[in-house]
């Protein structure tokens, strides 16, 4: 299965660099890429291909990655199957951080403009949105690290994550009431999320981001699977379960955290990709599980990526629109096989 999933994978990824506003046959994608791009292509083709397709391709194929492993590290650390990467609150740091950058300079109080500054680090454009949004989440990652100290129970580190999302979310919302309507709507184009806008120069930073995060997973691999038959039982096992559960938190918020610095905040993705894999291959262990996640949340986040430009010349969908289509259906699913659900429903 790891083998069909690993082909599906690739044959998606090169199709995927062929879809948009002008279509690009398989065969010139095909030889651009075995050849390293310098096979002879068409120019216009050939720059489209190396500074448009590819880097969408390549990023999407990163941010699919990313989310999936993170969800999986969640639902597993949380033992509940609706985790998702951002619940502790790491899409509601990068959120903060991305709308004190772009809505501060333009609010009522020198206060924000200050604070607009500190996380942008005096950035402009694209670079200082993702540099905002690194600094929220890693924020937010540190103050979650330090409660972490103090908190045993997995319940209340989940419930605290939550909260420091609503604390967040109400912060941005009173932003958004006091901004002008263009840093308005800047904020949320970006939390519409998009794999489209990544360059070269962010792919420098975004890969080793995801790499390095991935690397964390899969050392974790036998831990996690302790971990699924109850944190006293890991512990009996000789697991340090309070360490594993410090570096699961580091690895998810430097999947999702790059992940939503670049691209903004994709749904669903982090829920749905984990049952997903598991659906694939049945009860497996995180050895197996981690590369499916991986294989899996490239090719749905590369269907997605292409589903939103089918409008082509007429705009692009939000991917987060598509993201949802994909993962609502599965989230419901897994909420209507849950043995908790289905007591209460003979009750």
């Amino acid at each position: 299965m790891l083998i069909v999933l690993g082909v599906a994978a690739l044959a998606v990824s090169v199709l995927c660099v062929g879809i948009g506003s002008t279509s690009i046959p398989v065969g010139d994608t095909v030889r651009y890429l075995v050849t390293g791009g310098h096979a002879e292509v068409d120019p216009t083709t050939a720059t489209l291909l190396s500074q448009v397709r590819l880097p969408r391709v390549l990023t999407a194929l990163l941010a699919g990655a990313a989310l999936g492993v993170a969800g999986l590290l969640m639902q597993t650390l949380f033992a509940n199957p609706l985790a998702d990467p951002y619940i502790l609150g790491v899409s509601s740091g990068a959120g903060l951080g991305v709308a004190v950058s772009v809505l501060g300079a333009g609010a009522v109080s020198g206060v924000t403009s200050t604070a607009a500054a500190f996380f942008s680090f005096g950035t402009t454009g694209r670079a200082r949105t993702v540099v905002a949004a690194a600094v929220g989440a890693l924020a937010v990652l540190a103050l979650v690290l330090v409660i972490s100290r103090w908190v045993r129970s997995v319940v209340a580190l989940l419930l605290i994550g939550v909260m420091i999302g609503s604390a967040t979310g109400a912060v941005v919302s009173l932003l958004l009431a006091f901004s002008d309507p263009g840093r308005v709507q800047r904020y949320v184009l970006w939390g519409f999320g998009s794999v489209s806008g990544v360059t070269w120069a962010d792919l420098r930073w975004f890969a080793p981001s995801v790499v390095v995060g991935l690397a964390v997973a899969a050392v974790l691999a036998r831990p996690l699977d302790a971990l699924l038959l109850g944190e006293r039982y890991a512990a009996s096992m000789g697991v340090p379960v309070r360490r594993v559960r410090w570096w699961v938190i580091i690895a998810t918020a430097l999947l999702a955290g790059a992940t939503t610095a670049f691209c903004g905040p994709i749904a669903f993705l982090g829920i749905a990709v984990p049952h997903l894999a598991r659906a694939a291959l049945g009860r497996g262990d995180h050895r197996r599980l981690l590369p499916a996640c991986v294989l899996i949340g490239v090719i749905v986040c590369q269907v997605c990526a292409a589903v939103a430009l089918l409008p082509g010349a007429d705009g692009v969908l939000p991917l987060n629109v598509v993201t949802a289509a994909i993962g609502a259906p599965v989230v419901v699913a897994v909420l209507l096989r849950s043995r908790t659900l289905a007591a209460g429903a003979a009750r």
